[in-house]
This record gives structure tokens, sequence and C-alpha cells, in this order.
């Protein structure tokens, strides 16, 4: 007969199985699991069997063991992880792509029922139409306010009705409604909180960022940063370039309207002098531009010359 072992005996098994996750995973998903049942996380343990591992526990536990392992290593990179152990919490120890274990999560997320008491995680809204039921069934409708009609012998809404708030506790009422419409209007299933990578810890949201996003929140801190420092006129990396700029077009202002100059200027003062430069500046290139337009027209010419010139000649042959 098999010896059932010792709380203290679990406890010290949980702390060995959880400071070894610890040594061999670096990034660690927290997870919530409320109204998730054991069958459902099984399936979630199936899915991720290879580079994941599911681990759950009470909260006590989870931290006691964090804090075990932080005194045998001598390390506190774990020990972030301690205030976010709140409520009905997992973790998810990987060494695959976090964004793509993510996604695996959130694939066994089942419906479930709307029972009493529960709060709803989202908002609830019965659609109009047929329902299927008798005009007997019509007091659930008249103690909820919803607008029907008798069609066909069968109760119809009118309008859309929204019966559930989010946040907001499932009466009786109202699950009895949902379950003879048979509707499941909630899911359940792991929700990443936070995920842990080296050290770092972050919300769930950062690892929907895409290298266009991030190549975005990068140009437009620069543009930030350039921006500051010219109002500072403190000089930058990013700044340097249009202070230049600008102190040339300063430079090359004052150069113009004094008699100060320099080569640069020189020309810009020519061009001022004699605004016919321009013309004379642009003239080859349009004249260049208008050449090479002109010589399909003249081949064009030449041959249709050509073509008439054959014509007579065979002309001539049959006269």
């Amino acid at each position: 007969m098999a010896v059932k072992p010792s709380r203290a005996e679990k406890k010290s098994s949980y702390d060995k199985k959880l400071c070894h996750l610890l040594d061999i995973y670096s990034q660690i998903l927290v997870v919530g699991a409320d109204n998730v049942g054991s069958n459902q996380l099984q399936n979630i343990r199936k899915g991720l069997r290879g580079d994941s591992i599911v681990l759950m526990g009470k909260n006590t536990m989870m931290k006691r063991s964090i804090r075990i392992h932080a005194e045998k290593t001598g390390s506190n990179a774990y020990l972030s992880l301690i205030p976010l152990l709140s409520g009905n919490v997992g973790l998810i120890f990987t060494k695959g792509d976090l964004k793509e274990v993510s996604d695996e999560v959130a694939k066994y997320k089942v419906g479930a029922p709307a029972r009493v008491g529960l709060v709803a995680p989202i908002d609830v809204v019965v659609p109009p139409g047929n329902t299927g039921l008798d005009p007997s069934q019509t007091s659930f409708f008249q103690v909820l306010n919803i607008p029907t009609k008798i069609n066909k012998g069968t109760v119809e809404i009118v309008t859309p009705v929204e019966l559930i708030k989010k946040g907001d506790k499932v009466g009786s009422s109202e699950a009895a409604l949902l379950s003879k419409l048979g509707v499941r209007p909630f899911s359940y299933g792991l929700i990443v909180q936070y995920a842990y990578d080296n050290g770092s810890v972050f919300r769930p949201e950062v690892l929907d960022l895409t290298d266009d996003d991030l190549l975005e929140k990068f140009a437009s801190g620069l543009s930030n940063v350039a921006s500051l420092s010219m109002v500072l006129s403190y000089p930058t990396l990013t700044a340097a370039p249009h202070m230049i700029v600008n102190g040339y077009k300063n430079v090359l202002a004052l150069a113009v309207a004094t008699e100060y100059s320099f080569p640069q200027a020189d020309q810009v003062k020519q061009y001022l002098e004699d605004p016919s430069r321009f013309a004379v500046a642009v003239a080859p290139v349009a004249a260049g531009g208008a050449a090479a337009a002109d010589d399909p027209v003249e081949e064009h010419e030449e041959s249709k010359d050509e073509e008439s010139e054959d014509e007579g000649g065979l002309g001539g042959l049959f006269d």
C-alpha cells in the first residue's frame, strides 16, 4: 500500500520542482486561471507540451519557493515575480517565443453559460429574432423589460437588448433566459497577465508590437529629442544636422544683406543681381530634354517618307 506523503513532504517536493524550473527557464508567463476547469487545463498542458510547462499552485507556496531559490542561488532576478502572484494565477515556463506561446494559450478558451452570481467579463446583448420559445415563456422577457411579439406561434424579440453589462453580476432571470435561448455568452481560459524575460517584467500588450511599431516609436522619439534640442539650443546627434543647416541659412542671409561674402554666398549674390542667370542655367537642361523628345518625331517622319516611296515604286510596277 502506497504511503501518502505528508504536507511537509508535499511542500518540499513543490519547492524542488519550482526551483528546478527556475534554473532551467528564463522566460515565464504569469496567467490568470479564473473559471478554468481541470479538463481545460489538461488540454492546455498537452497543447504546450515540448517547449513549455504549466505550473499551478497556491500563491504562498510559489512565493516561498521563489524566495528559497533566491537564497540558494544568490540571484534576485526572480523576486520581481512575487508581487505579481495575486489571485488565481499560474506560471508557464517556456523556451519558445513568448508571443507564440501566448497565442497558443489563447486558442484554448471554451464557451461557458452565464451562471447566477458570476461577474460578467463582457457585455451581453440579446439580438433580435425568433427565439423558438412558445408564448407561455413571455414572463421571462417581461421581467427583463425585453420587447417581444408573437410571430407564428413563437416569441420573437423585436429590438436588440443589452441584457448584462460588463462587471455586473448575473441575476437568476438573466441566467434562466440565456439558458432557454441556448446562449453561452462567456468564454474562459488562461489569460496572460504578465510576461517575464531574463529579469524584465512587462505587460502582454508588448508582445503584440511589431518591428514596424518599434521603428515608428523610435523615429518619433528621435523627432522629439531633435525638437527639444533645437528649442534649448543644446546640440545633440539628432539635432546637429538641423542646427548646421539653420546656421548656414543665417550666415547666407547675413552675407546677402551686407558686403561680407564667401564662395557659396557669391553664387547666390550673382543670381540675385542678375535673375537671367537662372534661365541660362535651366536652358541647357530644357534644350537637352527637347532634343531627346524631337528625335523620335524626326525618325517617325523619315519612316513615313520611306514608306511612301516604297508604295510609289510598287504602284508603278503594276501600272
